[in-house]
């Protein structure tokens, strides 16, 4: 995969923009399986993402891109048979924020979205991780 099959891909949502943006300011040639391999193994919880490493970035991505965030949710929920969040993050979620009004939870979810949403473009542009 190389930088201009990333600045093609055609993005459906504005939570997809975004994510390819984020991706493209921290690829650079040699280094796009790379990027995409640390993301999908280490996550954003690594620190790898600088744009979203403190609560006030990620609590204002969370606002922005909310709607798609919720889409995306409920679509993994569903295609993984699983009823909550609280399944897919463990001990993280606080199970008395069930609606992400705090930026504890806030924080999973854009954390979730970005890594799941870059999971979804390597996958259409055909990269085997």
């Amino acid at each position: 995969m190389k930088i201009k099959d990333i600045k093609n891909y055609k993005v459906q949502t504005k939570l997809e923009k975004a994510v390819k943006k984020i991706i493209l300011n921290h690829v650079y040639k040699g280094y796009v399986c790379g990027f995409f391999e640390d993301l999908l193994n280490n996550g954003c919880v690594s620190g790898m993402v600088g744009e979203l490493i403190y609560y006030h970035d990620t609590v204002k991505f969370y606002k922005k891109h909310k709607e798609d965030i919720t889409t995306l949710l409920y679509e993994f929920l569903d295609n993984c048979s699983i009823s909550c969040p609280a399944e897919i993050f463990g001990s993280c979620w606080d199970k008395e924020d069930p609606l992400a009004l705090e930026q504890t939870n806030q924080n999973l979810l854009v954390w979730f979205a970005f890594e799941e949403t870059a999971r979804n473009i390597a996958y259409d542009l055909g990269l085997e991780l």
